[in-house]
């Protein structure tokens, strides 16, 4: 079956306006739908316990002082400390059950025989099917007994310091702050375990697991977990007719000219973009010296292997674990950003043989505007969080506090003009080609790819730190799941087609046909897959059966993404083919994609395992399987590339990139599934049998197991810190062999430019 590309093109278009349209519907009822905040909290006694105000500044601390770094609020954020919501929640029902007790019995719960606890846990769950009325939430005499307590508790934990938890002292400034977080937290539980009006389960679908407050995994959640199975299954099935019946023709190195790299010349703009290369190095080599530490801290909470005890170097308060994850997060997603941009500037010139004026001069600037980004959005995290910038600047130049949009919105601001700016040097670098394509070609794609990238990191800016928790959870992911599932997995399929056409391995046309079928596939599926982060969070029901849906069809571009690697692995597996290294990390990143976001990302998606893993270690290891291994592996690939066109054939050498690719690989197999998925699959076990609460404690993480297994992630940490630093040396190494820039290059100095510009 032969499909034309403009064909292609059109369903693409009617994909996209749909996608729109059920997100945007989805984003009004994300409104309509979110948990109320109350006016005030009562007791029974018409006495005020809590106001609106005092849940919407519990709110604004837990982002100012980057808790949602330590610990996690609604199942999402760090899972180092505590998930708040469940916390509060366990002890609420702790703290209401022993009020009974006390009152009934006059002993602690836990001194009561079985009969008695039974009787009084009956009490207690039936109490917490509160009313809301009129604007106010109406407690019992216990509840309001357990919310004071809860308080207590978190000024004693988050403003006093508990080494055990790993808590430094004055994590929250003063006590005030600190029981209004607690506010906050008892809040998010409050409407964990209330029925929506008019249904029969919570506003989060009864999240978290907590048998003694009635929260068990819904109906709902078993029947879609088995038609999302079926789904998999008919879907692939479908997917495989769909990819076998239109025709793609295979990468093939055989009777072709495949350019060898010294005969392609380098174009000051090109060893411009080069210049992002060790700029993004050095912030992925500080990015895993972090993770190793974060590592640590699990086996040693409040040291780095003995440094507090034997020189008595407070460790904990000098880099509590918030900062330090935030730091490896934020410089996670620049390090690979950078590395794209900086790609995304040098490929152009070798495809069209034309460099705009001074596009070296403005490449460099741009360079010059994320180092400023940077240090500027490093610096406001560190001084936002220990309370150096008050007022309301303290989410603009400093820590806005939400995982994966950490930086000041100052500074989210200068990213997203990063991006803009980029995009115009992209239409500058690729204007031979966008004048000379149909608006569906290859360098449209790479335009739009990242006008994608754009577009949704726009959504950070439609909340602030007042917003209800529900509708600020929607739209962030917004920018971090649609980024990951959509416009990334989107760019890497443009970068591969397009590195295969400057290769020519495949023919320009061909390589539009099939970027763009990619694209389908996976703008089809992982934009509205956004939605299984909509579960647990307060947003509407409706989500459930359209994040099973849709989560579960995420699967299958992935294994055509993986499909395509191996074909383009047999194409250049040939002695002759002078790109095998660069090919390794891109056929690398397309296994990883497969395995990380794929296979570890679908089993964790089903409604009924997520309602009890979510926001545990299986998490982590497809967060670091998917992150690291499909985009930073894409993005090490184009560096490789990048470098091996930029020095002389005769003084190449790849052997350090070789072993630190090794290195990097067997480094991440070691820390997956050696020691993060073993704790994952036990945590699933712990919040099966017990609760997500107990799941999440400190004494689950104190488990002799558990620390075992932290330790036995120490190699794998070890050999991906090694593989950076090898890789750190090679770049300053390559630093002086790399050949200059031509004075005057045209379209006859680069090999493969007239293929591209041609008719093919």
């Amino acid at each position: 079956m032969e499909i034309q590309r403009k064909t292609i093109a059109k369903a693409i278009v009617v994909v996209f306006v749909f996608n729109l349209v059920v997100m945007g519907a989805g984003a009004w009822f994300a409104y309509q739908e979110a948990p109320p905040i109350p006016d005030e909290v009562v007791g029974p006694d018409g006495d005020v316990v809590v106001s609106g105000d005092a849940i919407r500044e519990g709110k604004t601390v837990f982002q100012k002082d980057g808790l949602m770094n330590h610990g996690s609020i609604l199942g999402n954020g760090a899972y180092y400390g505590a998930d708040y919501t469940a916390d509060a929640l366990d002890l609420k029902v702790q703290f209401m059950r022993n009020y009974y007790a006390q009152e009934r019995y006059g002993e602690s719960y836990d001194r009561l025989d079985s009969a008695d606890q039974a009787a009084v846990a009956d009490v207690v769950k039936n109490d917490l099917d509160d009313s809301y009325e009129g604007g106010a939430i109406r407690y019992t005499a216990a509840e309001v007994y357990a919310h004071e307590q809860v308080r207590q508790e978190y000024v004693e934990r988050y403003h006093e310091g508990d080494h055990e938890r790993g808590v430094p002292v004055d994590m929250i400034d003063s006590e005030e702050e600190a029981r209004a977080f607690a506010d906050f937290a008892m809040w998010t539980a409050w409407f964990s375990h209330t029925d929506r009006p008019g249904g029969t389960h919570s506003y989060t679908n009864d999240w978290p697991y907590q048998p003694g407050a009635g929260n068990d995994a819904t109906a709902a959640s078993m029947t879609w977990s088995v038609v999302a199975m079926v789904l998999l299954v008919a879907g692939a099935g479908l997917g495989i007719w769909l990819y076998k019946s239109v025709e793609l023709p295979e990468p093939s190195a055989e009777d072709i000219t495949v350019p060898e790299p010294g005969d392609v010349s380098v174009f000051p703009s090109q060893r411009a973009a080069l210049r992002f290369i060790p700029v993004a190095a050095g912030l992925f080599l500080a990015q895993v010296l972090l993770g190793g530490l974060l590592a640590h801290f699990y086996i040693e909470r409040a040291g780095f292997f003995g440094v507090e005890s034997i020189f008595g170097v407070p460790i904990l308060q000098l880099l509590p674990f918030a900062i330090a994850k935030t730091w490896h997060i934020d410089l996670g997603i620049l390090w690979i950003a950078a590395t794209w941009l900086g790609a995304g500037l040098f490929l152009p010139p070798l495809l069209t043989g034309y460099e705009p004026p001074k596009q070296s001069t403005y490449i460099n600037v741009l360079l010059g505007a994320i180092v400023v980004v940077v240090v500027g959005g490093m610096s406001g995290i560190w001084l936002g969080a220990n309370g150096y910038i008050d007022g309301s600047l303290w989410w603009i130049l400093g820590n806005e506090g939400l995982e994966y949009l950490e930086v000041g919105k100052l500074w989210q601001f200068g990213i997203l003009a990063g991006f803009l700016i980029w995009a115009g040097l992209a239409v500058r670098g690729l204007k031979p080609l966008l004048d000379k394509e149909a608006p569906y070609g290859l360098a449209h794609m790479i335009l739009y790819a990242g006008g994608s990238i754009a577009l949704l990191f726009t959504a950070g800016f439609l909340f602030t730190p007042e917003t209800n928790i529900a509708v600020t959870e929607f739209w962030r992911w917004w920018v971090v799941h649609m980024w990951v599932e959509g416009a990334f997995e989107f760019f890497i399929v443009a970068i591969v087609g397009l590195t295969l056409v400057s290769m020519n391995l495949l023919s320009r046309r061909s390589a539009e046909k099939a970027v763009m079928l990619q694209a389908l596939l996976v703008m089809g599926t992982g934009i509205i897959g956004v939605s299984h982060h909509y579960w647990w969070v307060g947003m509407p029901d409706m989500w459930v059966p359209i994040g099973s849906v849709f989560s579960t069809l995420e699967l299958i571009p992935l294994v055509f993404i993986l499909y395509e690697a191996l074909g383009q692995y047999r194409a250049m597996s040939g002695e002759s083919f002078p790109y095998r290294l660069p090919f390794m990390f891109i056929v690398a990143s397309g296994v990883w994609n497969f395995v990380g976001a794929g296979v570890l990302g679908f089993f964790i998606n089903l409604p009924l395992i997520n309602y009890y893993e979510h926001g545990t270690y299986l998490t982590v290891g497809h967060a670091h399987a998917a992150m690291f291994g499909a985009f930073g592996f894409l993005a090490l690939g184009m560096v490789t590339y990048m470098l091996q066109l930029s020095i002389d054939a005769d003084r190449w050498d790849g052997s350090w990139l070789r072993a630190a690719f090794w290195c990097w690989n067997v480094g991440l197999v070691l820390m997956v599934f050696v020691s993060v998925l073993p704790v994952g699959f036990l945590q699933l076990e712990t919040a099966f049998t017990g609760s997500y609460a107990a799941a999440r404690s400190v004494a689950f993480y104190n488990r002799p197991l558990i620390q075992t297994l932290f330790w036995a992630r120490l190699p794998g940490d070890t050999l991906i810190i090694l593989g950076t630093v090898i890789y750190a040396a090679d770049l300053v190494r390559k630093r002086f062999v790399l050949r200059q820039s031509a004075d005057d290059p045209s379209v006859e100095d680069m090999a493969v430019a007239e293929g591209i510009l041609g008719d093919d």
